[in-house]
């Protein structure tokens, strides 16, 4: 026996030391205490002039931009130019080569989603 009272047992035999709870404390502690500063904070209220987005979405909008050169508009004014490009009697035509490469595009298109591995 050992006179200090306390059994003495050989190293290979000792109690590992348990690092765990400090390890934990210490990780808390670099991730919440930056936080610090954020959560002690309240919550920013809106400015009271400040019009909700709830009453903003069902706002009628009366002004546009023409398509053509980015003028801004009014809605009578976006209507008749909309109707005057609908109107258009000489559409844009493509050459008949290019209508031809379309329709083989499709046409190969559609045998594709049958014959796949062709």
């Amino acid at each position: 026996m050992v006179a200090s009272g306390r059994c003495k047992q050989p190293r290979n035999q000792r109690q590992p030391r348990h690092w765990a709870p400090w390890l934990v404390l210490w990780t808390a502690s670099l991730t919440i205490l930056p936080l610090a500063p954020s959560l002690a904070q309240s919550p920013a209220l809106p400015p009271p002039d400040d019009i909700p987005e709830e009453i903003l979405r069902t706002e009628i909008i009366l002004e546009g931009r023409s398509p053509v050169d980015g003028e801004p508009l009014t809605a009578t004014e976006y209507t008749e130019l909309m109707e005057a490009l609908a109107e258009n009697p000489n559409p844009p035509q493509l050459s008949p080569r290019i209508r031809h490469l379309v329709f083989l595009l499709r046409v190969r298109k559609f045998f594709r989603t049958f014959l796949p591995f062709l």
